[in-house]
């Protein structure tokens, strides 16, 4: 199985709380049920928060990336495609972040791995 993490997940990650807040995703990546990725658009959305006061990541922004790697995370870029697909049905949610990320997951042949509410029950989710 392929993961998209959304950016709740990859905010745990970074403070080292993904065991604590998302043990089944945990449970996943670290017995290599899945491989996972984290798409730029949440590093992107993390940055934002934490410079306007919103969010502390745990660590430094510019070291979040590097450590994602470390831990066995593909980073991945946001490309022409993924900007212009829609993730049909679309989700309630008018987030353009969740957006981007569903049509990632379109493009990409990836599962979102999500508990927001607004996108659990879209076709490209999978429910942990």
């Amino acid at each position: 199985m392929r993961l998209l993490l959304d950016t709740h997940m990859v905010i745990a990650i970074a403070q080292k709380k993904l065991a604590e807040r998302f043990p089944r995703v945990e449970q996943v990546l670290s017995d290599g049920a899945a491989i996972g990725f984290v798409s730029v658009a949440s590093l992107w959305e993390i940055a934002i928060k934490t410079r306007l006061g919103k969010l502390q990541p745990g660590l430094p922004l510019e070291t979040i990336p590097f450590y994602l790697g470390e831990i066995g995370l593909t980073i991945l870029p946001i490309d022409i495609a993924h900007v212009i697909t829609a993730a049909d049905p679309e989700p309630e949610a008018r987030d353009p972040f969740d957006r981007l990320l569903l049509a990632q997951c379109k493009v990409e042949g990836l599962q979102l791995a999500t508990v927001d509410r607004l996108l659990v029950d879209h076709p490209l989710a999978l429910r942990l």
